[in-house]
């Protein structure tokens, strides 16, 4: 009996070494092309204590304001509380598969009375301890554990994700608010100073020194502004609005700084592609749907090797058999037990062939969502090119405008000037300074975008 122990352990331990390659370790994916980001001029190789991408948000969005609204939305938003809840669960789970290395081991307390022909009862018990031990001679419950890492590095992975993208929505949101209240503040002007110039060109009407058509046109224009002016408060509530919903209170007002003038920087250090590797969450998020992936693989390669079990009960009885012997005594009982499977009906190999495409899948996946985050870098990157690009173009329209206007105005007031020329150069100036004021938010939003693009934002 002895002997045959012996010969069933070593059988179970040569197997198992046999079917070592169960055991494999995932390796991170790594691998990018040298040009990831395109070779665009605003490409830059540079250190990665350099990139934007390693500055935390707070340290990126220097406004209190915004920081304080960062703070507010990433505490009180619904679905980042569902991706922090997400990871709690995962950690449960994990710690429930780390306990799976461990035997379970259950009390099943007994008892029975019998009595034959009315003969005195006779009464039998059983106090034992049952244990069952499944030995993880073949990495079930190793890959189990892994798995369950991968999954929980999953949710806190998409926990950045959404951190992230709540962070990105608010920034440009608020830059949006402190757009409109600039464009507001052009309009307010504006409208001053139009209707100042109403008010001159109904003088001049009265005293026969202009046309109706002219006032007419004038204010023609001057309502045009009220418009914009209405359309513009509008916008606010509705971006206010929008705000609120992101951090699920009711609408009301926002509190933010007022415009300033936003100074484009001249270049962007993106940092090397290997960078955007380690920051970005969507590509953490698909390499560890790999690592998933692969322990999926590997749990279905561990089914075709024998299961191995071990039994056991400690305990007390007064049950001996076909004797009853009172007070109880020690009861012991093991059992090492192996099931190998032999055929069964083409699960198991249907199952890892699933497994196997499935990772080739995900692996496909993985390319592309790296390919896919070389393109948003260079959209970001483009665009904060063209905004600065076009700023120049901006600030010198308005000196020019501004000056024309000007000088048109004083044509005007010496009779050498029509009224249409004065209207023309404060179309064209409203125009420019709303297009500048534009272009300085999208030039803002492209900024915010490269920072989400390179990964900025997770932590």
């Amino acid at each position: 009996m002895k002997r045959t122990f012996i010969i069933i352990v070593i059988s179970v331990i040569s197997v198992a070494f046999a079917g070592c390659g169960i055991y494999n370790k995932y390796t991170s994916q790594s691998g990018v092309s040298s040009n990831l980001y395109g070779t665009t001029e605003d490409v830059i190789a540079a250190q990665a204590d350099n990139s934007i991408a390693e500055m935390s948000w707070r340290e990126f969005f220097t406004d209190p304001l915004l920081q304080n609204l960062i703070d507010s939305v990433l505490a009180r938003n619904t679905d980042f509380n569902s991706a922090r809840i997400a990871v709690e669960q995962a950690q449960a789970s994990l710690k429930a598969t780390k306990l799976g290395y461990l035997p379970s081991v259950t009390f099943a307390p007994s008892g029975s009375v019998s009595s034959f022909n009315f003969s005195p009862a006779g009464w039998t018990y059983n106090l034992p301890l049952q244990m069952d031990w499944n030995l993880d001679f073949f990495a079930v419950n190793t890959n189990q554990k892994r798995k369950a890492q991968a999954v929980l590095a999953q949710a806190e992975t998409r926990k950045q994700v959404v951190q992230a993208n709540l962070i990105s929505a608010v920034a440009q949101q608020y830059c949006m608010l402190q757009l409109l209240d600039r464009q507001l503040e052009i309009l307010l002007a504006t409208d001053s100073l139009w209707k100042s110039s109403l008010e001159m060109q109904r003088a001049l009407w009265e005293n026969g020194k202009s046309y109706s058509t002219a006032v007419d046109q004038m204010e023609s224009s001057y309502l045009n502004v009220k418009t914009q002016i209405v359309d513009v408060k509008r916008s606010i509530r509705s971006v206010e609005n929008a705000i609120c919903q992101l951090l699920a209170i009711s609408p009301q007002h926002i509190s933010r700084s007022r415009w300033s003038n936003y100074e484009l920087p001249q270049r962007v250090s993106t940092g090397v592609p290997a960078q955007l590797l380690t920051y970005r969450p969507d590509i953490k998020m698909a390499d560890h749907l790999l690592e998933e992936a692969f322990y999926n693989t590997q749990a279905a390669r561990a089914a075709f090797y024998p299961k191995v079990s071990l039994q056991g009960i400690i305990g007390w009885t007064n049950n001996g058999g076909s004797v009853t012997v009172n007070p109880g005594a020690m009861l012991l009982n093991a059992v090492l037990s192996l099931m190998q499977p032999v055929f069964a009906q083409g699960k198991l190999r249907a199952n890892l062939k699933i497994s196997k495409l499935s990772q080739e899948d995900i692996a496909q996946q993985y390319v592309q969502t790296v390919i896919n985050a070389g393109n948003q870098v260079n959209e970001a990157l483009a665009d904060c090119q063209a905004a600065r690009e076009k700023d120049v173009y901006y600030k010198r329209q308005i000196e020019v405008l501004q000056s024309a206007y000007t000088g048109t105005h004083e044509l005007m007031d010496n009779g050498k000037a029509s009224y249409l020329e004065v209207l023309t150069a404060q179309e064209g100036l409203l125009g420019a300074q709303i297009s500048e004021a534009t272009n300085l938010y999208n030039g803002a939003r492209s900024i915010i975008a490269l920072y989400i693009a390179l990964g900025g934002g997770a932590k």
